[in-house]
């Protein structure tokens, strides 16, 4: 197999802490301590050359939109070498599926870009790290699926449209919303390291006054966690409308971890009045996601309409 100039193929293999990253201290508590190269040393020989950078060293709960962009660019950098067959990179789980659709969005990339990472740290008895990254070179090394950047984890490969972290104590944690294609194929390469969009989560009872917090720390867009289908209560439909008179765009996603979400309910506070007082409504994707694509959006200068496009139309409807 030749890749530029090389017959042996070569992935990039890039660390950014994380569990994977991760053994116990004196202190009993776990954090990224091992870097890529260590974690390559656990593998059994393979016919591939593995070339190891050092990105980050942080738990992903940690990560700022301006570290995932440090992340984003970094492969970008390895995509650009004609050497480089494909690219790994090695995340913590909690924010895996946000960073790897930045990626996504950002490059659009025609390589293979596989995330992986851990559930347990390298010296805890259930150990998964070492399985889940031989499982990430042997997707780098096929050709890239539709979507582009995927998640080789548990035992399964999954794109990252629509992911979401179901469980916090079992190897297998990621799933899908539903099987869907992206809704937005074209890249949106603007940088969203300088750029503020909140979630704010609601409960029953909820008022305005978190999001009109974030309003006052200058966040461009908020992303609502709300309840069932996308439903909150009066008092944040009268903050979204406040919101909107001031220039931030405000989607609503749900706290609920699948199924499809629909404006349908009234009452004052539903999802119908959510629209109407200017938000839009997530299909799909949840809070997470929702506000990376957002911040995306925002940061590539994509007008309002393009926005709820992206975030409202069916993946065969959509047009971006």
């Amino acid at each position: 197999m030749r890749v530029g100039t090389r017959r042996i193929p070569l992935l990039a293999v890039l660390a950014t802490g994380g569990t994977i990253a991760s053994s116990q201290g004196a202190d009993g508590a776990a954090s990224p301590r091992l870097g890529a190269g260590d974690l390559l040393a656990l593998l059994p020989p393979l016919a591939v050359d593995l070339r190891p950078q050092e990105v980050l060293a942080k738990d992903s709960a940690s990560l700022t939109l301006a570290d995932m962009q440090r992340i984003s660019d970094a492969v970008a950098a390895e995509l650009a070498d004609p050497d480089i067959a494909g690219v790994i990179a090695l995340h913590g789980t909690d924010a895996m599926e946000e960073t790897a659709l930045l990626v996504q969005l950002q490059h659009a990339p025609r390589k293979p870009v596989v995330f992986t990472g851990a559930q347990f740290a390298s010296d805890h008895p259930r150990s998964d790290g070492a399985r889940n990254l031989a499982d990430a070179v042997n997707a780098a090394l096929q050709p890239p699926q539709q979507g582009g950047v995927t998640l080789a984890f548990g035992g399964r490969l999954l794109p990252v449209w629509g992911l979401y972290k179901f469980t916090s104590d079992a190897p297998d944690a990621f799933r899908r919303v539903a099987e869907e294609c992206a809704t937005i194929t074209r890249p949106l390469p603007a940088s969203v390291a300088d750029l503020r969009v909140d979630i704010v989560a609601t409960h029953p009872g909820s008022d305005g006054l978190h999001l009109e917090a974030s309003l006052a720390a200058g966040a461009r867009g908020i992303v609502i966690s709300a309840l069932g289908s996308g439903n909150a209560t009066p008092e944040l439909v009268g903050a979204i409308a406040r919101a909107r008179a001031q220039g931030a765009v405000v989607v609503v996603s749900s706290r609920v971890p699948e199924g499809l979400l629909s404006p349908i309910y009234g009452g004052g506070g539903g999802g119908h009045d959510m629209r109407r007082a200017g938000a839009i409504h997530a299909r799909l994707l949840r809070p997470g996601q929702a506000r990376i694509l957002l911040a995306a959006m925002l940061a590539n200068g994509c007008s309002e309409a393009e926005i709820a496009e992206a975030f409202e139309a069916a993946p065969e409807t959509a047009v971006l």
